[in-house]
């Protein structure tokens, strides 16, 4: 996060912005209640239970609002 960020929605924010860390939640539902049966530790998922693998950190822009991958912000914040 010590890279510049610029939003790629308004072009024009270099400065206000939300981190927002994703902390997964690995879990087994009940298909009728969509109460809890099951939670699973990262290393203990059950073999058709896929892990996340999408990004860790996401940014929201503080002035238009729009949520994207922090990747995205750098590539805008870069030019």
């Amino acid at each position: 996060m010590s890279t510049p960020y610029c939003c790629p929605n308004c072009k024009t924010n270099r400065s206000r912005f939300n981190i927002i860390r994703q902390v997964p939640q690995s879990v087994k539902l009940d298909p009728q209640t969509g109460n809890i049966i099951e939670q699973y530790s990262s290393g203990e998922l059950s073999p058709f239970h896929m892990a996340y693998k999408g990004p860790e950190i996401r940014v929201q822009c503080g002035s238009c609002g729009l949520v994207e991958d922090e990747r995205t912000f750098i590539k805008f914040g870069q030019m």
